[in-house]
């Protein structure tokens, strides 16, 4: 495993490209209502990421392989129990639905990766409960990031409380390294045991991604090769973030401004 340490240089442009990917979270949210369609808040995303950042959306077109197309649009939009990797499409979504956009945003050659649930409409209680603990999840794995902690010591804490709600931990899809490449070493799974694991070094760079289902772990490949969806058709919720390991701690590459740390 080739783990980059990041220079200072690198260090820059993951700043610009992840405070990139999070202003498309925050342009889209106004645009997500009943009645849209994932294609449209495709479009939406793909014209501001390259007309107003002058940015390249990663997804498009990335990661054909034998069997699997590229991936033909510029954001993920995963629905209800669709895992990850959804693909935008025409159908309207209805009120109650619970959405999570996925960007990755390249400029100057280095990417930027997060995530974010949006509540369509009137959504159930245990839909948005489900997405606040996943958020908790995600931000409890975030704060155990410093030089010397090692990479068991995220997923530790992110099953420990997904499990204390009662909750499952999605495993076949982890976190991963990112910088120049989309996807590098190490990958960052969100179980295991505290302790375990690569140590963390500063100038790291990696996304925490937790998946947590409402019911059972297990998902399922869609034919087109891309779409993972629940096993059990229960609700699946992400939040994602790409993280930089500092002398100190960490800092948050793709924090949006509703949030603080610290």
């Amino acid at each position: 495993m080739t783990v980059t340490i990041k220079t200072a240089e690198d260090i820059a442009g993951m700043r610009v490209a992840g405070r990139l990917a999070a202003e498309v979270l925050e342009m889209i949210g106004e645009h997500v209502k009943p009645g849209v369609t994932t294609e449209e808040l495709d479009r939406i995303c793909h014209d501001y990421i390259v007309n107003v950042q002058k940015a390249i959306p990663a997804p498009l077109n990335y990661g054909g392989a034998p069997g699997r197309m590229p991936f033909p649009k510029s954001i993920c939009t995963s629905i209800n129990h669709v895992v990850c990797h959804g693909i935008p499409n025409e159908k309207p979504l209805k009120n109650g639905d619970a959405l999570n956009i996925d960007v990755t945003v390249i400029k100057d050659g280095y990417h930027g990766d997060t995530s974010k649930m949006f509540m369509v409409g009137d959504t159930p209680e245990w839909a948005q409960r489900l997405a606040q603990v996943t958020q908790e999840c995600l931000y409890k794995g975030i704060s155990v990031v410093r030089p010397g902690a090692r990479l068991g010591d995220i997923g530790a804490i992110i099953q420990e409380h997904a499990h204390a709600n009662r909750y499952s931990v999605v495993r076949e899809y982890c976190g991963h390294g990112i910088g120049k490449v989309f996807h590098e070493d190490p990958q960052v799974l969100h179980y295991g045991r505290a302790g375990t694991g690569m140590e963390l070094q500063e100038g790291m760079t990696f996304t925490i991604e937790p998946m947590i289902n409402q019911g059972r772990p297990e998902t399922r490949l869609l034919g087109d090769n891309w779409t993972a969806i629940t096993k059990d058709r229960k609700l699946s919720a992400q939040w994602e973030h790409t993280i930089l390991v500092t002398a100190d701690g960490y800092e948050v590459l793709t924090l949006r401004t509703e949030e603080s740390f610290r």
